[in-house]
């Protein structure tokens, strides 16, 4: 009696035990293979489009405003206090995972969209498949480190209770006893979670920063490839060569590493924010909305950006002013009325 239920939950109960993500060390170990593996494979990626050359130019020129990015992050991150070890996971998901998705997803989806619609697929897939692949494939990394399985309270009913699934289902109402009791001091696991919103800021910003440095050194080396030819070409012609040559590799820098370093950034930066709203705030409905709406809203942000580059000079100068630096600046708003906030507050006691 009751032979085939005990094997069966002796079987669960050792699945669990030897799941690799239950175990820190081996999880850590698991994450960054695959973060390695991924990593050779954009190299080779961006290698096969850039050239040997062209993709040591493309990195040089890229890391350049990094320290920019990643220094303002690191001040609001006084305020975030996310670990070390998860601000690195990001930025290594951003720049090998987070890239190899896009490059390949997005080039499925161009062939996809031109084959059915033409040159309209073209313009469909900048500014809407791609904000949809990129965002999602940067925000999976959120969802990685601050939607695991919590188990730090258990319902009535003795079930374990994650944090997403108490967020959309086991949700305390009024009128209502108290759903959640705490676990067990030892069955506590130590996740990271957002405390304030700044830490979902700062995880999406430098999931952000690890993409925008591998894009732009692959757009960057297939700019210098391009010009290098060029170069040859008009000196096999018998043209002098000049500085102009290089005119393309300039053009891409400044509108890459000098007018928009922060604009992956900002896009992802909103997921984050939302995912925090969902994982910190006390209002049900705010919890269910806050992380769709920070996905779509940076979505739609990075759409409108990529629809820029086809409106030529003025009207990409007119959406820079009229978009993106308003919003950028609300986003340095924000960040700085955290700082203030957090200097405002009296220190607790050891």
């Amino acid at each position: 009696m009751g032979g085939p239920a005990v094997g069966a939950a002796a079987a669960v109960s050792l699945g669990r035990r030897l799941w690799p993500f239950r175990r820190p060390a081996l999880s850590s170990a698991v994450a960054a293979l695959a973060l390695a593996g991924s990593g050779v494979l954009i190299l080779r990626l961006v290698q096969r489009q850039t050239g040997t050359t062209g993709l040591l130019v493309g990195l040089g020129l890229a890391l350049l405003p990094l320290p920019f990015v990643l220094g303002a992050l690191a001040w609001l991150n006084q305020t975030a206090r996310v670990p070390l070890r998860h601000l690195l996971f990001c930025l290594a998901w951003g720049a090998c995972a987070a890239t190899t998705v896009a490059i390949l997803a997005n080039g499925w989806a161009s062939d996809f969209l031109i084959a059915h619609q033409g040159a309209r697929g073209e313009t469909l897939g900048a500014e809407f498949a791609t904000p949809l692949i990129e965002e999602l494939a940067k925000g999976a990394a959120l969802l990685v480190l601050l939607l695991p399985l919590r188990r730090r309270h258990r319902c009535e009913q003795d079930r374990p209770c994650a944090g997403w699934r108490r967020l959309l289902w086991h949700w305390p109402g009024p009128g209502r006893p108290a759903h959640f009791r705490p676990a067990p001091a030892g069955r506590q696991r130590a996740r990271s979670s957002p405390r304030t919103l700044a830490a979902g800021t700062v995880l999406g910003g430098v999931t952000a920063c690890g993409f925008a440095f591998t894009e732009n050194a692959l757009y960057l080396g297939r700019a210098f490839t391009a010009d290098r030819q060029a170069r040859l070409d008009a000196i096999g012609q018998g043209g002098a060569p000049s500085l102009r040559d290089f005119d393309g590799t300039v053009h891409t820098f400044v509108l890459r590493a000098l007018l928009s370093p922060f604009a992956h950034p900002l896009f992802t930066a909103l997921t984050g924010l939302g995912l925090a709203i969902t994982l910190t705030t006390g209002r049900r409905w705010t919890a269910r909305l806050g992380a769709p709406a920070g996905a779509l809203l940076a979505m739609g942000l990075h759409g409108v950006w990529n629809a820029a580059a086809g409106l030529g000079t003025d009207g990409f100068l007119l959406v820079y002013g009229l978009v993106m630096v308003p919003c950028f600046a609300a986003l340095v708003s924000f960040a700085v009325w955290t700082q203030t906030r957090r200097t405002r507050q009296p220190s607790r006691p050891g």
